[in-house]
Formats: C-alpha cells, sequence, structure tokens
C-alpha cells in the first residue's frame, strides 16, 4: 500500500500453556479436568511463571475441553504441541522448569497417544 509503514506481524508469547478447566457433574463417565471449578492447575501455572519473570512472554490459558477427559487434568504446550496428562499442580514446576525454561518435555507426564 502506498504511503503505509509495512507491519511485521510478531506473536505476543513464545509458548501458550493450555490448560483444560472443563467441570462436569460428578461420576460423569468422561470426568472432568477441573471438579471443583476452582481453575487451581491453570491458576498455578500463571503463579509459576509469574515468579519465575517469564510470565510476559509465556500465557497460560484456561481451556474448554481439549478431548482426552479419560487421560485426566489435561495440558497442552504450543508452539511445540506437547501434551500432558494427568498433570497435578504438584507438576507445574517441573513442568515449567524443565519444558518451558530448558526446552525439555517432562517424558513420565507426556500423554499416551
Amino acid at each position: 500500500l502506498s504511503g503505509t509503514r509495512a507491519r511485521v506481524a510478531v506473536a505476543p508469547f513464545d509458548k501458550h500453556i493450555f490448560i483444560c478447566c472443563t467441570r462436569r457433574e460428578p461420576g460423569h463417565v468422561r470426568g472432568s479436568c477441573d471438579p471443583g471449578g476452582t481453575d487451581a492447575l491453570q491458576k498455578a501455572f500463571k503463579k509459576a511463571l509469574a515468579e519465575r519473570g517469564i510470565n510476559r512472554r509465556i500465557r497460560a490459558n484456561k481451556s474448554g475441553c481439549l478431548d482426552q477427559c479419560e487421560k485426566g487434568p489435561t495440558v497442552v504446550v504450543y508452539p511445540e504441541a506437547v501434551w500432558y496428562g494427568p498433570v497435578t499442580a504438584a507438576d507445574v514446576s517441573e513442568i515449567v522448569e524443565q519444558h518451558i525454561i530448558g526446552g525439555r518435555p517432562v517424558e513420565r507426564l507426556l500423554m499416551p497417544e
């Protein structure tokens, strides 16, 4: 376009961590990634990122159903498309340190295919 400056698209985040926060009624056949409806796992990721000062480049998003309900609380990291499950709050620091900062997925938490 004549007279306009060229714009370069830059992604605002280096990585996105999507944390399933699907809630279902107790006893549902597919289970529920956030049965208490507290978003505790997503909050734990946000806290861990903030404590390390990387929350401006790494985003921890609440997600709706990721369709892996039977595999427990599900987390996926993009752009790598690394899927974890089941994930607990006790696993958050390890994922952040080893994968998000260190670049090595946490093998023991990788979701089985």
